[in-house]
């Protein structure tokens, strides 16, 4: 129910529930920019791996190099921000040293954002 802005940047590593809860783009936030260097995803790459490539992993005879190489392409082609901003969780993948510039600017542009206020600001009302 914030109705200032929000805005959101991603440093490092963003996974499940825990990246939805902290102001994603999918829960209302206004602005959304993340690190080269982070990655956003359901789980992690291990983890992700071992659950979409287990019968891949399992049938092979060498599962430990399987499971790594997989682990590896996983990586490379779905944990990187580029993805993330192309399925459009992140609004912009920005330079570490840009940082400082990318919030004023945001700040400054959602400086005149408007909501409509609810009639009651606090509370727990049923649904």
């Amino acid at each position: 129910n914030a109705t200032v802005p929000r805005i959101s940047l991603i440093l490092r590593k963003a996974y499940g529930g825990a990246y939805i809860v902290m102001d994603s783009r999918s829960i209302g936030a206004d602005l959304s920019f993340a690190w080269p260097t982070n990655e956003i995803a359901v789980m992690g790459a291990e983890g992700a791996a071992n659950v979409v490539f287990r019968r891949e992993i399992a049938a092979s005879d060498t599962p430990e190099t399987t499971r790594a190489q997989l682990v590896k392409e996983y990586t490379a082609e779905l944990m990187h921000p580029y993805y993330a901003a192309e399925r459009g969780l992140v609004d912009d993948v920005i330079d570490p040293a840009d940082t400082r510039r990318v919030l004023i600017d945001a700040v400054a542009m959602l400086s005149a954002k408007h909501a409509l206020l609810p009639a009651r600001k606090h509370g727990n009302p049923p649904l």
